[in-house]
Formats: structure tokens, sequence, C-alpha cells
């Protein structure tokens, strides 16, 4: 017969397990599944690697624990949400709530909570029992702004997407921001969100744009280029860890050491993959600034163009969840490299204001969403394969132009 542990022994057990735990998840955010190990776990909190294998006997298994921890703290933020009965309500406790729990884990009050997309980055079965719990929190997410209409549906589906994603993506910029103007950030996040930034009257009437160009890839081998734009599918759709060179190599049809000819490693490749993903997206706000009209036209071409090499191109920008496979060092360059196509677009944005064809939102917080809305958009590729892609690159951008709340 089994013996029940006294309280104050599960008690103990239970502290160090959580210690456990956040240890391991604030070096999972820095190091990446990667670099997150047993012994730098030990290490962090004064412990022995075999005690830490007491509390969690295999690295995915204490990865595991983390995921499932930050599915479970966002799902409790979903299910507040649900209490409210307007839609603007319970998307806006959503953000404030988001934007809380990051507000208490920088000050201390609570423990930091895993980035999602390391759920990528596990081997099965547990990266699909994983994916499982966070399908499960999204479509309660869509329940928010769904109806009955298959159409509705495919709507709400974005929308769900570009919510989460923001919020999820919303850490990385708000350290530019004190605590105490959180509760401003949130709502005019919210604002962007709920009703997006285009002016009343303006119409989405992009203009194609190129975003390949020779200069673009100006110093980079013809093998290498192949192997960019390569790599950035693999990588997107696997994680770091799951985009191995064997996998790479295979879809080229070349050895692993033809790989390792052109590239001296798998983390030059992915800060490659950067370099030319801010290029295009650099190239696409060059181009559209030569667009005639007004400013919210120029942001609907540059954002219509990027969303058809997002949902359709052969070569995709690079996801931001690879940043976790970079060192901390060259981690920071390229996150700077975002914020200043991010403030590019913040600049388009002030002008649009200014002449009356965007709204009076904030501009700095809105460029982050544009960024972050196109960034994801890859992850929608399946959702933009079952309609013609005007009709989706239209709807997935409506969410930024006419925001979530358009039609409810």
């Amino acid at each position: 017969m089994n013996e029940i542990a006294p309280p104050a022994a599960a008690s103990r057990f239970d502290r160090k397990r959580d210690q456990i735990v956040s240890a391991a998840t604030e070096l999972m955010n820095e190091l990446g599944f990667k670099g997150m190990t047993l012994t730098k776990v030990a290490h962090a909190i004064d412990l022995n690697t075999t005690s830490i294998t007491y509390y969690f006997k295999r690295k995915d298994l204490l990865a595991e624990a983390i995921l499932s921890d930050a599915i479970q703290r966002y799902s409790d933020i979903v299910e507040r949400a649900a209490l409210e009965r307007d839609p603007y309500d319970k998307l806006h406790c959503m953000v404030w709530s988001v934007l809380e729990l990051f507000a208490s884990i920088r000050s201390g009050d609570a423990p930091p909570v895993a980035n999602l997309s390391h759920i990528r980055s596990l081997e099965e079965p547990l990266r699909s029992q994983l994916s499982d719990k966070y399908i499960a929190l999204f479509r309660r997410v869509r329940t928010f702004f769904d109806r009955d209409e298959p159409a509705r549906k495919t709507l709400a589906t974005a929308q769900t997407h570009v919510l989460l994603e923001n919020l999820f993506w919303a850490q990385a910029w708000l350290r530019r921001y004190s605590l105490g103007d959180f509760e401003r950030v949130a709502h005019r996040f919210s604002e962007v969100l709920a009703y997006g930034v285009s002016a009343k009257g303006r119409r989405w009437d992009p203009v194609a744009l190129t975003v390949d160009r020779p200069e673009t890839l100006e110093g980079l081998g013809e093998m290498n280029i192949a192997f960019l734009k390569s790599a950035a599918i693999t990588i997107n759709e696997w994680g770091y860890r799951g985009a191995s060179v064997d996998k790479i190599a295979a879809e080229l049809s070349v050895t692993k050491g033809s790989f390792y000819h052109h590239l001296q490693s798998k983390d030059d490749l992915v800060l490659a993959c950067f370099d030319l993903s801010y290029a295009r997206v650099s190239l696409a706000q060059r181009a559209a600034e030569r667009v005639e009209g007004d400013h919210h036209a120029r942001l609907c071409s540059s954002v219509a163009s990027l969303l058809d090499l997002q949902l359709y191109g052969e070569s995709p920008l690079l996801r931001t969840t690879a940043l976790y496979a970079l060192p901390p060092d060259v981690r920071a360059g390229v996150i700077e490299r975002s914020n200043r196509m991010a403030r590019r677009y913040a600049g388009v944005l002030i002008d649009g204001i200014t002449e009356g064809s965007i709204k009076a939102i904030d501009p700095l917080i809105a460029a982050q969403m544009v960024m972050a809305t196109l960034n994801t958009a890859f992850e929608m590729r399946r959702w933009a394969a079952d309609q013609s892609p005007d009709v989706a690159i239209e709807t997935y951008a409506s969410i930024i132009t006419r925001g979530i709340i358009q039609d409810l």
C-alpha cells in the first residue's frame, strides 16, 4: 500500500519543483531548448544535476512541464476574458491580463512564462501533446469572434491567430516601456487590435511590389541563396532543432559536406536567413514609398506584397521564433534590425495620421503589431491554400487595417 506523504513534505516537493521550472524557463527563453541543460538549471539554483533528475528524469520532460505551465497560465487569462459580455471587453481583458502578467514577471512578483514557440523543439509524442493543448486554447479564443457562417469562421481563425501572436510577441517590445506605462499601452494596443489603423472610408487597394531584386542578394553565391530559401521554410516549419542540416541538405539534394562548404554552421545559416528576410522587408518598404497616393495606400502595398511572400512564396521570411537559436549578443542585433523596420512603419503611420488616411492611433505600438502580423503569417499557409490569394491576403490584412471587431 502506498503511503501518502505528509502535507509539509508535499509542499517542499512542490516548492522545489516550481523553483526548478522557473529557473529552467528563464534559461530556455534565453538560450533556447538546445541551450537549456539540466546542468545549467542545477547550477542556477545551487543544486547538483542528480537532484534535478529526481524531479525530471529527462530534459524534454522538464521542457514539457515549462510549456504546459505557460499554456495553463494563458488559458486562465482566456477564461477570465470569457466572463466579459462584449467582444471588445473580452479582447481588452486578454490584452490587459497578459500585460499584467508580463509586468509581474518583470517586477519579480511572478515566475517567468515560456515562449510557446519552443514547442517545435520537442520530439514526438510530447510535441503533439503540447500542440493539442495549444490548439484547445486557440479554439477557445476563437469562440469570442466566431459565428456559424463558414466565411466568418475563416476570418475568426485569422483574427485569433493574429491576436495571440501579437500578445506573445509583445514581451519583446514592451521592454522599451516602464511598468507605469503598461495601462496606457494596453488601451492603445487594444484599440489597434479591435478597430485597425485605417481611417474611415479608406479602401484596401494595394499596388503589387517586387521584394526580390539582385541587390537584395548581393554578395551571396548561388548555392548560398538556395540554402537560405530552403532553410527558411524548413526552420519555420520544424524550428531550429527540427531543421537539421541533414533535412535542409536533403531538400536541396546535396550532401551535408556541401552544406559546410558554403556555411560554417547552422547558426550562421539562421543569421544569414534573417539578413535576407530583413533586406526584403526593407525593399518592400522602400518600394512602397514610390507608390502614388496617400500613406494608407503605401502601407497596404508593402503589407500585401509581404503577405503574398509569406502565404504563397517559395521563400518566406524567417520567423522570429528562430531567434532563440542565436547567441544572446547576436540575437540582440537581429531584434534591433526588426525594431528599425518597425520604426519605418511607424513613420508611415505618423505621416498617414497627419494627412488623415490613418486613424489617430499610437504609431509605435501599431508598427510593432504590423511587424508581428507579417512575421507570423507564414503559419497561415494551410489556411490561405483554400482561398484565392487576393481574398486570403485582403482577409488577413483586414485584421490590421479594419481590426478584429470590424463586423461583430
